[in-house]
């Protein structure tokens, strides 16, 4: 399971231009709520969180 969030992180969230973007113009809690709550990577991040609980 952490292999799967890992890889997942390293193929689209690192340098991810929209983060980058957003951390320029709302600053890093902007781009991380955009992360959490819009981004399609994010919310399969967050469906792998609910089954390690």
């Amino acid at each position: 399971m952490f292999s799967h969030v890992e890889s997942l992180m390293k193929q689209y969230c690192e340098g991810c231009f929209l983060h980058q973007l957003l951390k320029k113009e709302g600053g890093r809690r902007m781009a991380h709520r955009f992360c959490i709550s819009q981004c399609t990577v994010g919310e399969k991040l967050q469906e792998y969180g609910k089954k390690l609980i």
